[in-house]
């Protein structure tokens, strides 16, 4: 009986995860939207993050690496991992610390997370983004090009909802409509990824919409 109870419970649990998992949903994009992100897609990859002064990096990846420390145990993957993301998020315009809360709420950090409708990595994008944006060789397992299509996708939204990051967010996981989710990636960049640098000094790469 105990063991059926804690089966039960396990399978609601992962239910529940996988409810909050990717699911964007296809839509027709205009030609100058889709020849901006794919140019941004194209870029050139950055193996830093996007702080103007070392001190700030050092103390940001010091900081988030000790909060992420439990989820992805280690060292030098854990750095990979964040400084790759400072750099796609900031240069994409987005708050690095929200896609975190974002990644865990999509992916829990699980780099091959696969979701019941397919979205995949990290950031759970949908494949039809490749199709859409990209090129059908681009693997969405892969750190950097998941990464950059999660913060590319979600800029992609703030700007269609004219910076109204909570209907942003629902379209990012084909919720739109709906608080949950938006709920949940807010309270988790808040609770577990809110950081200001000690000087301020960070700046946003290059916007690739520019």
């Amino acid at each position: 009986m105990r063991k059926t109870t804690r089966g039960l419970l396990i399978a609601a649990m992962l239910l529940a995860s996988a409810a909050h998992a990717g699911g964007q949903r296809e839509e027709a994009l205009s030609a100058n939207v889709r020849a901006s992100l794919q140019r941004a897609l194209a870029d050139t990859a950055v193996t830093r993050t996007a702080f103007r002064e070392r001190a700030d990096e050092h103390a940001w990846l010091k900081e988030m690496s000790r909060r992420l420390a439990k989820r992805m145990p280690n060292e030098a993957e854990r750095l990979e991992f964040l400084t790759t993301l400072h750099w796609e998020a900031s240069r994409a315009g987005v708050d690095p610390q929200l896609m975190l809360g974002l990644i865990q709420v999509e992916s829990g950090f699980r780099k091959y997370a696969v979701s019941p409708v397919g979205a995949r990595g990290y950031t759970q994008v949908m494949p039809f983004w490749l199709k859409a944006i990209g090129s059908p060789d681009h693997n969405l397992f892969q750190l950097r090009t998941n990464l950059r299509y999660g913060a590319l996708i979600l800029r992609h939204y703030i700007d269609i909802e004219r910076g109204d990051l909570f209907r942003a967010l629902g379209r990012y996981n084909g919720s739109l409509g709906r608080p949950e989710y938006p709920n949940l990636v807010v309270g988790a960049w808040k609770r577990h990824w809110d950081y200001i640098p000690p000087t301020r000094s960070a700046s946003a790469a290059a916007d690739p919409r520019s």
